[in-house]
């Protein structure tokens, strides 16, 4: 993906718009704000005028392109196959180059370079949250002063033991069928372990030896989604040496977002790389799948030993995992398979939830805005049980639900299997 090292990349992308329209139908950023500018007609505009030489890159326009909560609706609407995506992320890789980072993601995007740092910064912050978030219910607490976090937002509590830290390096199995390296990523690691050892506990159930490399680090997205390349790449490379190590037959993930930096931008990121790094990335990029996808395509996951568990659910389409890479069928096989599951299907369920990751700190109240339609949406299903395949998507809905004055639980899709696999041994 060539758009991460020159705006000129875009330009074939930007010729097949015709300026329809079509996306306004569909951008969750446009049904809120009215305005061109937060649709991608809008924002093609805006590149095609920069590559023109109409205008250039300033503070304003930067800002401009970050109004996406990367969503790709567009892109399965358009009539003319526009991937905006590629657009965008060229649009923002671009604004870094001229403009540079902004101070504050500028020391964000270093820490989370240096892992260890990072690692005892989300350690630390566990032991004294409190001071910066009061508790309101068992789903997490606001922000006690404006931290630059939403203080409508329930924030989920950092667990005070990280998964990696919790669970040995390699779990094995009597007999294994298979290896597989588990790329946990900072929310499941940090926020959510109860996912990521529900996520473990059902690999165990199919006889899967699971591999958790002590030294892997955050993905890097959020890195190359805000335009800073050169950190991204550096990211990129140390993760992929790290699984490529692990000797895994493959690697499963629990996370859309995490899941796409594997399978498409460590590809993108390293295009021109010389060193060995392209092919690396190709190779791991054929091997890693999101934990529904590897449960229901690759291993047909073990049904027979499955116990009841009653529970009524709805299911959320987490954007990078349904548009990004095609994957909506498994969840919901897998929620199918589970005896006592009632699946209800919202009336959108592919709609945004408006987290997109530092968009709902740039734009909070835009953010809770998208959130309050998901909302309404998981209402009339008349469920119990809220559940999707991304940790941040979960963290979203649980706040949502919850300011809502809604009772759902909001959970992973794994977690609803493992408690399955657990009931059949009661």
């Amino acid at each position: 993906m060539a758009v991460f090292h020159s705006l000129q990349s875009v330009q074939e992308e930007l010729n097949k718009c015709m300026k329809c329209g079509n996306c306004q139908s569909v951008c969750p950023v446009y049904k809120e704000t009215r305005k061109e500018v937060g649709v991608a007609r809008g924002k093609i505009k805006l590149v095609e005028a920069l590559l023109d030489g109409e205008t250039e890159m300033t503070g304003g326009l930067a800002d401009r392109v970050l109004l996406c909560t990367t969503c790709m609706a567009c892109n399965q609407i358009c009539p003319c196959g526009v991937k905006f995506d590629k657009i965008l992320l060229g649009a923002r890789a671009e604004a870094v180059r001229a403009k540079g980072l902004h101070p504050v993601k500028k020391y964000a995007f270093k820490i989370l370079k240096h892992a260890k740092l990072f690692d005892l910064g989300l350690k630390a912050g566990s032991r004294f949250q409190g001071l910066a978030f009061k508790k309101v219910s068992k789903k997490g607490g606001r922000a006690r002063f404006p931290i630059g976090i939403d203080q409508k937002k329930i924030i989920p509590e950092l667990a005070k033991t990280p998964l990696k830290d919790q669970l040995p390096a390699v779990v094995k199995v009597d007999k294994s069928k298979m290896k597989v390296a588990f790329f946990v990523g900072c929310m499941t690691n940090y926020v959510y372990p109860d996912m990521g050892k529900d996520l473990v506990e059902v690999l165990q159930a199919n006889e899967i030896e699971v591999v958790i490399p002590k030294d892997q680090h955050c993905c890097g997205t959020p890195v190359y989604v805000n335009g800073d390349v050169e950190t991204a790449m550096a990211m990129a490379r140390s993760n992929l040496d790290i699984f490529d190590k692990t000797g895994a037959d493959a690697i499963v993930v629990d996370c859309g977002s995490c899941a796409g930096s594997w399978k498409h931008h460590y590809q993108g990121l390293l295009e021109a790389d010389k060193t060995g790094y392209k092919e690396k990335a190709d190779k791991w990029a054929a091997k890693t799948y999101d934990i529904s996808e590897f449960l229901v395509n690759i291993i047909d996951m073990n049904k027979e030993i499955l116990g009841e568990v009653a529970k009524k659910t709805t299911y959320h389409d987490p954007c990078h995992l349904a548009r990004s890479q095609g994957i909506t069928k498994e969840p919901r096989a897998v929620l199918q398979s589970i005896p006592g599951v009632e699946l209800v299907e919202m009336k959108n369920p592919g709609r945004c939830c408006g987290m997109a990751g530092s968009f709902s700190l740039t734009f909070p109240e835009l953010s809770n805005q998208i959130l309050d339609h998901k909302v309404k949406d998981i209402a009339t299903t008349n469920t119990e049980t809220v559940t999707t395949s991304c940790p941040a998507c979960r963290m979203q809905l649980a706040s949502g639900v919850e300011n809502g004055g809604m009772q759902h639980e909001v959970v992973h899709v794994v977690q609803l299997l493992a408690e399955a696999y657990r009931k059949f041994k009661q």
